[in-house]
């Protein structure tokens, strides 16, 4: 057999598995979930995968550091200006939650995205990329994530805490989706990272879906979950039990995934249609169709079925991706989000992945009424938080010409 047969088989093997583990879990779901009556809350945050360094092609290694300081000021000047005007049922803008790649830290880099952030654009959570060349270790993995968190606390005024406690808390999304190793091996190797990410402050992942057909890729889909299993075991979160109101929660982290969906649009690649995993990429960019599939999803609290978690991902800092998140893609899918909202019967809440992990606990707490009101409600910023809101930009202009 040739190198290309070979190649074939295992990529049809790898797709046979994906769909064995995935399809009974979606077929239940479209059967059993159903679209909430009358108005629905929508909470929509966008996880960034921030790597500047990104070069475009799998293992094209790392770009140069000038070309990441150009990269971080081009989006820092940029994104304020692009977005300032989208605003959603409580005025606030669309922003990103910045999950910097932990093992990439640079001071300065990470010091511009901090100062966006701390003027409202957002927030800077962790990510980590590990166990490429060779698996990586409890010991490395607890260093790392250690070093990054007290980083951002300490030295960029970032991350959160809870009342009463001194110790930073973070959102974390895992490099190549291996999460505690789920990807018999493949860019991981530890299998009580879970267990890791509770004992340095970890409060929730934000990890799924996968890309399509990917490995690491469990059969728990559009969920808010608890991890069942205990947490120093190899991907306890391949099982979980659902979030639901009324029913604190009690094991972190907990897990927000983002919608994963059959599209059946007869204008793909293939002609009879994609997997819709929630990212926006420079051959995928957000629209109203594909928001009707994330809403399909029905990513809920338990008891809560007008409040919809809606948790989408990119690679903002990929030049494959960028001008999608950036400039006229976004701003257009935005622009038509909040102009025909109440025509959909849609309360639009633009949150970080801090502030959605509030609002899914809250819920799980009893919590009703406005979703928007409980941005804070256990995890709150640390001292780098600004109180004021980022200007309009027709503000923005005027506050120029009067200087």
């Amino acid at each position: 057999m040739n190198h290309l047969s070979t190649s074939r088989g295992s990529k049809l093997m790898r797709q046979l598995k994906y769909v064995s583990r995935c399809l009974p879990t979606y077929a239940w779901q479209r059967l059993t979930r159903t679209a909430p009556k009358g108005k629905a809350h929508l909470v929509i945050a966008l996880a960034d995968h921030f790597e500047p360094s990104s070069m475009p092609g799998e293992g094209s290694g790392f770009a140069p550091r000038d070309v990441q300081q150009q990269r971080i000021d081009t989006w820092c000047e940029a994104y304020p200006k692009n977005f300032a005007d989208f605003r959603d049922h409580e005025g606030r803008p669309f922003t990103h939650t910045y999950f910097y790649p932990a093992e990439q830290y640079d001071r300065d880099l990470v010091q511009q995205v901090a100062d966006l952030c701390h003027s409202g654009w957002g927030e800077l959570e962790i990510h980590l990329h590990h166990g490429i060349d060779h698996p990586a270790t409890e010991a490395s993995t607890r260093r790392q994530l250690v070093s990054f968190r007290d980083a951002l606390a300490h030295d960029h005024g970032c991350l959160s805490y809870e009342e009463g406690s001194r110790d930073p808390k973070y959102a974390f999304v895992h490099g190549n989706f291996a999460l505690a190793n789920c990807a018999d091996g493949y860019a991981c190797g530890v299998d009580n990272e879970m267990q890791i990410l509770a004992d340095t402050g970890c409060y929730v992942d934000m990890t799924y879906p996968t890309a399509a057909f990917h490995p690491a890729q469990i059969a728990k889909l559009n969920s808010l979950y608890e991890c069942e299993l205990p947490l120093d075991r190899r991907a306890p979160q391949s099982y979980g039990r659902d979030l639901h109101a009324g029913s604190p929660v009690n094991r972190f982290p907990f897990l927000v995934q983002g919608p994963l969906m059959l599209d059946f649009d007869r204008n793909s690649a293939s002609g009879f249609g994609r997997l819709d995993n929630a990212a926006l990429t420079g051959r995928n960019a957000p629209s109203l169709r594909r928001l009707d599939l994330w809403k399909k999803a029905s990513i809920t609290v338990g008891g809560r079925p007008d409040w919809l978690f809606i948790k989408l991902h990119t690679h903002g800092m990929d030049p494959v991706d960028r001008d999608n998140v950036l400039r006229a893609p976004m701003q257009q899918f935005l622009a038509a989000l909040v102009n025909g909202a109440a025509e959909r019967k849609e309360i639009l809440h633009f949150v970080t992945a801090r502030e959605m992990a509030n609002i899914a606990l809250a819920a799980c707490d009893g919590r009703e009424g406005n979703p928007g009101d409980y941005r804070d409600y256990r995890y709150k910023l640390g001292r780098g938080k600004r109180s004021v809101r980022p200007n309009s930009a027709a503000e923005m202009s005027a506050v120029a010409v009067r200087e």
